[in-house]
């Protein structure tokens, strides 16, 4: 958020009738700045970088790059913008698939205007937001998942970065020893606090040595 507590918005989508809309729909909302709009993955690749938005509303069927190809980039790139995916796909593998490569949220564009607003605003400022629908979705399987194992819904590499922090070390060490930017570390740091339902790094550290250990 920039100091005035406006959150900088990029919007990603291949249709611009949509783009509109979307834009529309944020400037009711004062605490929303739109800096830019991308009709393309490789052009939200290029403003990502350049304008450093706090939040990028990412399509996720769009020609060219798949906003699953977008998403793994930005995050390559160590783009720390929240990105939360707005699609019109309630698929269960397409939820799972894109919270898993890192996205802070995902809404479905056929979600109530107000609502939807609400929404983005809950991830512009509590750091992820997901449509109802998805929401469950997303509980069904993280109660399937913990039975067994309450990392498996953690991908490898935010796995390699939980068993930096268990061993007590800092961002910009485990940003060295997995040859990664420390932004990038940020992200799977607060990726994997959400998805194991915890607030802080000595509470996963907890939970890694409890289950896991070394």
């Amino acid at each position: 958020m920039s100091e005035k507590n406006v959150c900088q918005v990029l919007i990603v989508d291949d249709h611009p009738l949509m783009r509109r809309g979307i834009r529309q729909l944020l400037e009711m909302d004062d605490s929303f700045s739109v800096v830019g709009e991308a009709s393309s993955g490789a052009e939200a690749i290029s403003l990502a970088n350049r304008l450093a938005p706090d939040l990028i509303l990412l399509d996720l069927n769009m020609k060219g790059l798949s906003g699953l190809d977008t998403l793994n980039a930005l995050r390559r790139d160590g783009v720390s913008a929240r990105i939360v995916v707005l699609t019109v796909s309630d698929s269960r593998s397409d939820i799972f698939t894109l919270i898993d490569a890192g996205a802070d949220g995902y809404l479905l564009k056929d979600s109530d205007p107000d609502v939807l607003l609400e929404d983005i605003h809950r991830g512009a400022t509590e750091g992820e937001a997901y449509s109802e629908q998805v929401a469950e979705y997303l509980r069904t399987r993280s109660t399937d998942k913990r039975t067994d194992d309450p990392f498996a819904v953690l991908t490898e590499r935010e796995l390699d970065v939980l068993q930096e922090v268990a061993k007590g070390l800092s961002n910009k060490q485990i940003a060295s020893g997995l040859h990664i930017s420390e932004e990038t570390v940020k992200v799977h740091i607060r990726n994997l606090l959400r998805k194991l339902q915890v607030r802080s790094r000595v509470a996963a550290t907890v939970l890694f040595l409890e289950n896991r250990g070394f």
